[in-house]
């Protein structure tokens, strides 16, 4: 009998699952808005010009490519610190945070993962937001955390289900940590206000709770500096302790070079200290050092002033366009009589939970050959002039 006999099929992953769907359909001028992806109006992934610039510098020099520190770029991990947390920040002045470098978002939050459930031990648990994104409860399940609910989408207002919120943050055990996505969540569009965060995050303190930020789209909403609010709150709070993790995927269009980073902030500088050397330590027992290619990348546009604010532009032209795409598709689906979507061009972000139950979404599938997840999640990011019209017409449809 072979040694792997007892090894049962593992259940696909819903997102990556849709997209293999969508790839074997043969019929013409399929949609998907499952992906999350930011394409462009071209339906395509950009190569953003600053990128590309720092790119063919790159090429030109010639480097070797040897094994990067195990905590990864220094200039990357500087200039990512003071992206999330400001570059006149008290806590990088102090000295009070650890940051390294890793393969995307995803390892950020599982290095993490790992390290919290060592500090914390056999009682460590997290609380996750409902929904949220599919991978964070696969991450901290397979660290050996035991999860937890707390309420925050409220479906018959299509926002933000506040009182809910904070009523089971109120009744967690002093020590979970609380997941916390910074901007643009990820299912539902759906954030909070500043004032909302100063009272989480005031709760969280009461509490003695361990906020952990996930940032994947720092600029997709508002901008760098406003979509940063809950980390930059954090700090003026005085939270001794919190954790962020943050991806460059969306911001830079660079899905497939995985740069991400994870930051975590002491009480002081000699915690702090502590605290990298551990995450060095889980970071050697996973994949033992980062890849150069991204983040080179991400140091060479952040570390000029000249690409840095041509960057922004870029950004700027990416989120001013999935804001075009939300308002397009709210006035299109109003035009063709569909039942009030007005709560779109409230939702930020790449993504929108639309409304749609999961029979609308199959029949959008099967009759319109327009992929979106079972949630009703769909991706505004994909929407383009080419398609909106189609997509509105079939939304419509299976809404009525």
């Amino acid at each position: 009998m072979s040694f792997f006999a007892s090894v049962e099929m593992a259940p696909g992953d819903p997102i990556l699952g849709l997209t293999e769907t969508y790839l074997a359909d043969q019929r013409p001028g399929k949609i998907n808005l499952g992906v999350g992806i930011y394409i462009d109006d071209q339906g395509r992934i950009p190569l953003l010009p600053t990128v590309r610039e720092v790119e063919l510098a790159l090429v030109a020099t010639g480097k070797p490519r040897g094994y990067l520190p195990i905590d990864g770029l220094a200039a990357y991990n500087r200039l990512t610190q003071q992206l999330l947390f400001g570059a006149e920040s008290s806590l990088l002045a102090a000295g009070r945070v650890a940051t390294a470098q890793t393969i995307g978002g995803s390892a950020a939050l599982r290095v993490a993962a790992d390290l919290l459930k060592q500090v914390a031990g056999a009682g460590a648990k997290i609380a996750i937001s409902n929904p949220s994104w599919g991978n964070h409860h696969v991450v901290f399940r397979t660290a050996g955390f035991e999860l937890l609910d707390y309420r925050y989408y409220d479906a018959s207002s299509h926002g933000l289900d506040f009182a809910g919120m904070l009523e089971d943050l109120g009744r967690l055990e002093p020590g979970t940590v609380v997941l916390l996505h910074a901007c643009c969540h990820n299912p539902t569009g759906v954030d909070l206000d500043a004032s909302q965060w100063q009272q989480v995050i005031a709760l969280l303190q009461e509490r003695r709770l361990l906020p952990f930020v996930d940032m994947a789209y720092q600029g997709f909403d508002k901008g760098i500096e406003q979509d940063a609010t809950a980390v930059r709150l954090l700090e003026a709070s005085g939270t001794e302790a919190f954790v962020v993790a943050n991806s460059y995927s969306k911001s830079f269009s660079l899905y497939g070079e995985r740069v991400g980073a994870l930051s975590m902030v002491g009480a002081d500088r000699d915690e702090a200290a502590r605290l990298l050397s551990k995450i060095k330590q889980t970071i050697r027992a996973n994949y033992s050092s980062p890849s150069t290619h991204g983040a080179s990348l991400v140091a060479g546009v952040l570390g000029s002033a000249e690409l840095r604010t041509r960057w922004e532009h870029e950004l700027g032209e990416m989120r001013s366009r999935i804001h075009a795409m939300r308002a397009g598709l709210v006035d299109k689906l109003a035009a063709l009589g569909a039942p009030d979507f007005g709560f779109i061009n409230r939702q930020a972000g790449m993504f929108s939970y639309s409304g749609l139950s999961k029979a609308q979404v199959h029949r959008l599938r099967d009759e319109y050959a327009i992929y979106a997840l079972d949630s009703g999640r769909i991706c505004v990011a994909a929407l383009n002039r080419s398609n909106l019209d189609t997509v509105a017409a079939a939304v419509t449809a299976v809404s009525r």
